[in-house]
């Protein structure tokens, strides 16, 4: 808890929602302290300006919103794509990697401004309270920070709503009554969770996913397109060259379009329960897919098997918000030298939920036809696989023989 008469000025990270309009007020209230908002364009798909609106009237005169879609994708999700990163196996980590990105412009933004303190809106159950804070003391190890939801009493929707008309809150008709479930989303993916997702032995309502139709619902014909790779990232679309954030949302209005990249999941909080979350990431899983297959014919089997195996260290590293610790970037150091020759063209089949490569080319292609053809040859000698064999049988034939 911190002592209120440290605070002078805070700078929260804001939205322009029911929640942190409450946030604000409440901050404004019971710091007694000035407030700056903070509203990040991470290609959520909505409109920021009312945020500034609102925070007009509740009285804000320093007012930030920045478009961070571009250093979003191109600083955060592309190094993690780089390494392939799925926490337990299936997860893409879009909520993950958008929480490093919020703190460190808000500790910025608070150095800028003579802010003392920074503040979200997370809850105390929840993963991003700590990642959120595990980012501002990384980026500043002296900031202090305030999370409501540990220190207010208003822990209902109803004292929420009585708070915000006491106030002269605005509240939307449709935050009246307990919302069916909340949503977090970015240019990577959108997360829908609680309320009618809480019992996870009931299937999904259709309504909850915004971002893709339904597999069965997409085009009865497939669609196919090609991506373009150089270091690792991915840089073209059917031969366009496009930015980050721009060829990010080309393929989500692709593989949204065809159903693709949809995710129900049971997972372990870095809290220590499990939660419920139903998860659209339509470009990412084509991205993913695109990725690996364009590994496949450049990296040294080595290197890739090596990959793979620190890859969950490197997923779990980021899902429990630790993204500016230096094993993480040790990690991505790593993966970075990977992928200096990881650059070609990958060709993919997107079909009702499904995204699959059909074909793969690159420069830099480590596949030898030469070697792999089943007809004669004159590289490689088959003879030479007998002592190969003999040498890695030596310790189980030993072992064979003690029993």
């Amino acid at each position: 808890m911190n002592d209120k008469k440290d605070i002078n000025k805070v700078v929260l990270a804001y939205s322009g929602g029911l929640d942190t309009s409450i946030i604000l007020k409440w901050l404004q209230e019971t710091y007694e302290c000035e407030v700056v908002t903070f509203t990040a364009d991470l290609g959520q798909g909505e409109e920021l300006e009312p945020a500034r609106a609102k925070a007009e009237m509740l009285g804000i005169k320093e007012i930030y919103i920045e478009d961070l879609r571009e250093e979003f994708v191109r600083d955060y999700v592309f190094p993690m794509f780089r390494a392939n990163a799925l926490y337990e196996g299936v997860y893409l980590l879009g909520t993950s990697i958008a929480r490093p990105l919020i703190a460190k412009r808000q500790v910025e933004i608070a150095a800028s401004t003579g802010a003392d303190a920074v503040c979200h809106g997370a809850t105390g159950k929840g993963n991003d309270q700590v990642r959120f804070e595990l980012g501002y003391y990384a980026c500043n190890p002296d900031i202090k920070v305030i999370a409501p939801w540990r220190e207010w009493d208003l822990q209902s929707r109803e004292r929420l709503i009585a708070y915000a008309e006491q106030n002269q809150i605005p509240v939307p008709k449709d935050k009246r009554g307990e919302a069916p479930f909340s949503v977090d989303a970015n240019l990577l993916h959108t997360s829908s969770e609680g309320k009618v997702l809480e019992d996870p032995s009931q299937a999904a309502p259709e309504f909850v996913y915004q971002r893709s139709v339904s597999p069965e619902a997409a085009p009865d014909k497939p669609t196919f397109i090609s991506v373009g790779f150089e270091a690792g990232d991915a840089v073209s679309i059917d031969g366009e060259k496009l930015s980050p954030a721009s060829l990010l949302t080309k393929l989500n209005e692709l593989g949204g379009a065809n159903g693709i990249g949809r995710l129900d999941l049971v997972e372990n909080r870095f809290v220590g329960m499990k939660s419920r979350g139903v998860y659209e990431t339509p470009g990412g899983t084509i991205l993913l897919t695109a990725h690996r297959g364009i590994e496949s014919l450049t990296l040294d089997g080595g290197a890739m098997h090596l990959k793979d195996e620190l890859m969950p260290r490197y997923a779990e590293l980021i899902y429990n918000g630790f993204w500016f610790a230096p094993e993480r970037q040790m990690l991505q150091a790593l993966i970075d030298e990977s992928q200096r020759h990881v650059a070609g063209e990958v060709v993919l089949k997107l079909y009702k939920g499904s995204a699959t490569v059909v074909s793969r080319t690159s420069p830099n292609s480590l596949y030898s036809e030469e070697h792999v053809t089943f007809e004669e040859d004159a590289v490689y000698d088959q003879v030479d696989a007998e002592g190969f064999i003999k040498l890695n049988a030596l310790r189980l034939k030993l072992l064979g023989r003690r029993k």
